[in-house]
């Protein structure tokens, strides 16, 4: 049975190529538009919806790319989205915290250009279009898939530079691999909350913890215009006492205040009650957020406020 799978473009090095000198740069012309795909029963419908490195991808550009998946998805059996490295965890984060169609929705990319010698785009891409047509990845939210793993949005994480293997998730592990013949699965996803959102805006600024950090930061912030703030604080959820004490107030006076931990692996909990340990901040209104990183966090708590979320559904929806 011929599967319709719908590709969208939106840039990143797997569009890329590098000139004499070994830089690379945005091309007009997307080579992934001329893969000859050999893949038996696939009818493949591309859109260069917008054509970024992934630096310059915003907040704005992943709604955008919602919006279409929202508009046109369901006509299509599987999604396959190719992007830049630098910011991908977030836009599949994001997508997979929006209402999308219930069909797998894949986001690829490349670590190196496509005229580079070992390029992996065009692999990573016929990896993905095969994933995005397997009846396997369906209900298994929004996937990344780079060198032979399949990782689900929420965990993912780009670790590395420039190594292929750059993508992994800490502490779970992939969802699955890719094999020669087979796609295997041997974990599930989890089920999660879904928005329907009609716009997205706002400020949150991540700020990480550091031995001796004072207030001086902190302090600026409360004379910014911002709609909440993520904290990566240090080890299981912890932090300096002056700056724990700024931040203390801040939430008291009604801004949203995120904390995860700047550990790799592990997961932010309030354990110690001593002054800017965990116990001590989660009892006076900071809110944590279990297992994600901090740009993720960012994206869940910008989210959630765009959907109106607010006071005890607010938090619960953050510590959930």
């Amino acid at each position: 049975m011929t599967k319709n799978i719908l590709v969208l473009h939106t840039g990143g090095t797997i569009s890329m190529t590098a000139d004499e000198m070994g830089h690379v740069n945005s091309s007009n012309d997307n080579p992934m538009n001329h893969v000859a795909v050999e893949l038996n029963d696939f009818n493949i419908t591309t859109i260069d919806l917008f054509n970024v490195p992934s630096p310059h991808i915003t907040e704005y550009h992943m709604y955008e790319l919602y919006q279409k998946i929202k508009a046109i998805g369901a006509n299509y059996d599987g999604i396959v989205i190719t992007h830049g490295t630098d910011t991908l965890e977030e836009t599949a984060y994001f997508l997979d915290t929006m209402n999308v169609p219930s069909i797998p929705i894949v986001i690829t990319g490349a670590m190196r250009s496509s005229n580079e010698l070992g390029s992996d785009g065009i692999y990573n891409y016929l990896s993905a279009l095969r994933v995005a047509g397997h009846p396997k990845s369906l209900g298994k939210g929004v996937l990344v898939v780079m060198n032979d793993e399949i990782h689900a949005a929420k965990y993912v994480t780009k670790t590395h530079t420039t190594n292929v293997s750059t993508f992994q998730t800490p502490t779970h592990g992939p969802l699955g691999i890719i094999m020669k013949h087979e796609i295997l699965f041997f974990q599930t996803a989890e089920p999660r909350v879904r928005f329907d959102l009609d716009h997205i805006q706002g400020t949150i600024p991540i700020i990480k913890a550091y031995a001796g950090m004072g207030d001086g930061i902190l302090r600026l912030l409360r004379a910014s215009h911002i709609d909440g703030v993520v904290i990566e604080a240090l080890g299981a959820g912890n932090l300096p006492p002056e700056a724990a004490k700024t931040l203390i107030t801040l939430a008291q006076e009604g801004l949203p205040i995120v904390l995860v931990s700047r550990c790799f692996n592990g997961i932010a909990e309030p354990v110690y009650a001593y002054q800017g340990g965990g116990a001590d901040l989660a009892t006076n209104g900071i809110m944590f957020v279990k297992e994600l990183n901090s740009q993720k966090a960012r994206l869940k708590l910008l989210i959630a406020i765009n959907a109106g979320l607010e006071g005890q559904t607010l938090s619960e929806y953050i510590e959930g």
